[in-house]
């Protein structure tokens, strides 16, 4: 996960609200989304896989919480990291 733009505290209070375990990118500024991977203005889901390259992207909010939301994310979580 990406924070654009988002101060450390606000993004850490979500992180705990929404009970997300995995890691969040603080990008402040929103320099490194925007050179590194082409992210201007949320929301815009990236999907980066194990080695941090870019796998997909979708414009708008997406139903991750549902049966194939969850399975989707699954699926992807399977790829083995490159060794």
């Amino acid at each position: 996960m990406i924070s654009f733009r988002e101060s450390p505290d606000q993004v850490r209070r979500v992180v705990k609200e929404r009970d997300y375990t995995a890691r969040v990118l603080l990008d402040q500024s929103g320099d490194v989304t925007g050179r590194v991977y082409g992210v201007w203005g949320p929301p815009t889901v990236y999907l980066v896989d194990r080695a941090g390259l870019l796998v997909g992207r979708a414009i708008g909010r997406r139903p991750w919480g549902t049966p194939a939301g969850k399975a989707f994310v699954r699926e992807l979580l399977a790829v083995p990291a490159p060794s």
